[in-house]
């Protein structure tokens, strides 16, 4: 008696026999993860060059911030507009850090609605790249931010009065303070409906830290008890001081270590809760 061809091979004979286990995706990787982000970073960058008009608020605005304060407050608060510049300035670089991420919330929030975020759902990339993408990508608006406020400040008079390296780590400083804010920004673009409701989340919160700090004088005893107490623990009165003690010189004290420890606690509330969002959301 003949045996059948699929018990010949060691098939089951059995037409109800389960099906194979389909293999488990690969996981992804630190490596693959970061090609993803700096390949979805250089997508925003393209993005900006062929739309130049999303970088004018962010060359205008620090400019405009400069001359309005400087030349309104400096002589009631420091007697002369030279002088207030010397302080002013250095505020202004916290202050502008985290005004520099209000164009991500805006961007991420545009491309939802676009169906952007629907196709990299279809693609075998991490899923946090297109967050960490973004606020790679995103930094040139930090980098021409500090670039207008330096230079137009050293046209107004401002001059560093420390070493190289200790103003590079003021603006590095920044820059770290950026990236933690910037998923501040990318959360509130995540939950707001609309794009045109990302801007009144992001004032909502980003004006009591920037106008409640230091960032416009550091002589805080005029100020209520109660105001001076938001204003010393503020992050961005910290970043302040620290960007002045650095570029000033004088003591830093722990101006800096309490700035990167706001930098490390940002992140670790606002990156997870962002990538939980997006998940949610796309």
């Amino acid at each position: 008696m003949s045996t059948p061809l699929t018990a010949a091979k060691g098939a089951p004979a059995d037409d109800d026999a389960p099906a194979p286990a389909r293999a488990p995706y690969a996981r992804i990787g630190a490596g693959q993860t970061l090609r993803n982000s700096l390949t979805l970073a250089w997508r925003i960058v393209m993005k900006l060059k062929h739309s130049p008009a999303k970088l004018a608020d962010t060359a205008l605005l620090p400019i405009v911030f400069l001359v309005l304060f400087l030349y309104v407050f400096g002589g009631a608060l420091a007697g002369s507009t030279h002088d207030y510049l010397q302080l002013l300035l250095p505020g202004l670089v916290a202050q502008m850090a985290m005004f520099a991420t209000m164009g991500l919330g805006n961007s991420m929030n545009e491309d939802i609605h676009k169906g952007v975020f629907d196709r990299f759902r279809s693609l075998p990339v991490a899923r946090s790249a297109p967050l960490i993408g973004a606020v790679l990508g995103d930094s040139i608006r930090f980098c021409t931010t500090m670039a207008v406020l330096t230079g137009f400040g050293t046209l107004l008079g401002f001059r560093f009065h420390n070493d190289p390296l200790s103003v590079l780590a003021a603006y590095g400083l920044a820059y770290l303070f950026y990236l933690s804010i910037s998923f501040l920004s990318l959360l509130m673009g995540l939950l707001a409906p609309s794009p045109e409701a990302v801007q009144g989340f992001t004032f909502m919160w980003s004006m009591p830290l920037t106008f409640g700090s230091s960032v416009f004088m550091s002589d805080t005893d005029t100020m209520p008890g109660w105001l001076q107490g938001w204003v010393d623990i503020n992050p961005v009165t910290q970043l302040a001081e620290s960007a002045r003690a650095l570029m000033l010189g004088g003591p830093v004290g722990d101006h800096v270590w309490y700035s990167l420890l706001w930098v490390l606690c940002i992140t670790a509330v606002a990156f997870p809760l962002a990538l939980a969002t997006y998940r949610r959301r796309v």
